[in-house]
């Protein structure tokens, strides 16, 4: 019972910590809401529309944003591919969320300097080999037409910090630059690729993108975080699911053991439950006390296993003695978060297994006749 009940408890605290831990990252790199144009030409009046956005309750701020796929490349050869992020600096909002993330450099250096510069992500940075102050060569796959054909559009950037979400493949594609240099880099005009939102309660965002989508009607296209992870968080919640029937066999393998336990006992107090009952001991009473003893295993079993694996827990948690490969798992440790819901769960389902196993032997026990068991003695 001991070792079900703390294998239960870590299991279920890491599954929930690695979905909070990947939510979390997604939530601080991206929108709540994301608004886009359906024909994929960008939207026109994005300040307009922002505006629109901003009346509608829950909405904390939002922000039109460029994006654009491109290939960074640098003196000696190094090359590859990324995202180009146009971020309106005249947003606080946006202001705020770029300095939550950068590990070197400031967020004035994008715009502070004549020549065009670029906020890079941590390990984007570290694959081209470059660090802040030197530069980068940006080529975008939408090509400028000359008089001899269609020639690449190439802009060459001044690298004035790094950013560092937390996940790999953020921080391995993304490059920040201020979105008016993004508009033109992108051949956009005055169009923005979408416009994001950020909510004052993130979980809200389900109901807030419904009524976006009412209020901006065709041709918006209107996206929440939990739409576009949805595949991923269903795939977690099957596999902690899962993974909690699994060890569950854990607790049933003790519950066969407390069986077996109380079967063993009713043999050999055979002659006591007799006597017992031949003093007029009534067949509850004798039932109740094997029934105490099965409970009571249970119980010990339960409050000692919960007592290690809330240790393990915050052992983990302070110490973060488990490392993971960030560039595969997204976090770089293992998180472990243990919610109340599943807590009682782990606790309510062992005391109801041990409770089930401890009816059978006791019943037996309540059925022996005093006659046929004193008969010989």
């Amino acid at each position: 019972v001991f070792l079900g009940v703390s294998a239960l408890i870590v299991v279920l605290a890491v599954m929930t910590g690695f979905q909070d831990g990947i939510r979390d990252r997604i939530l601080s790199a991206n929108p709540h809401v994301l608004i886009l144009e359906a024909s994929g030409r960008g939207i026109q009046d994005a300040e307009g529309v922002a505006t629109r956005i901003r009346t509608v309750a829950g909405v904390r701020s939002a922000s039109p944003f460029v994006v654009q796929q491109a290939l960074f490349t640098v003196a000696g050869g190094g090359a590859t591919g990324g995202l180009v992020r146009g971020i309106d600096l005249t947003a606080s909002t946006a202001r705020a969320d770029l300095a939550r993330h950068l590990r070197t450099g400031r967020v004035e250096d994008l715009s502070a300097t004549a020549e065009p510069a670029v906020v890079l992500g941590r390990e984007l940075a570290r694959t081209l080999g470059v660090i802040p102050g030197e530069f980068v060569t940006v080529i975008s796959p939408r090509g400028a037409m000359t008089a001899v054909g269609m020639v690449p559009k190439m802009r060459r950037f001044r690298v004035a910090g790094t950013s560092e979400v937390g996940m790999f493949e953020y921080d391995a594609s993304l490059a920040y630059v201020p979105l008016p240099l993004a508009q033109e880099f992108a051949g956009l005009g005055d169009r923005v690729t979408g416009i994001e939102v950020r909510l004052h309660d993130p979980f809200a965002a389900r109901a807030v993108a419904e009524t976006l989508r009412k209020q901006l009607g065709f041709p918006y296209w209107v996206r929440d975080w939990m739409e576009m992870n949805r595949n991923l968080f269903a795939a977690l919640q099957l596999e902690k699911t899962a993974l909690f029937v699994i060890v569950t066999i854990i607790v049933l393998v003790a519950a066969f053991a407390i069986i077996g336990h109380l079967v063993l006992l009713v043999a050999e107090k055979r002659k006591e439950i007799g006597i017992l009952k031949a003093m007029g001991a009534p067949s509850s009473s004798i039932a109740a006390i094997f029934l105490s003893v099965g409970m009571l295993i249970g119980i010990v079993g339960t409050a000692v296993g919960s007592l290690i694996g809330l240790l393990l827990i915050y052992v983990q948690n302070h110490y973060k003695i488990i490392r993971l490969a960030g560039d595969v798992y997204q976090i770089d440790h293992l998180p472990m978060k243990l919610t109340t819901p599943d807590f009682l769960l782990v606790v309510g389902a062992t005391l109801l297994i041990s409770f089930l196993a401890t009816l059978s032997p006791a019943r037996r026990a309540a059925r022996l006749d005093p006659v046929e068991v004193l008969r010989y003695e």
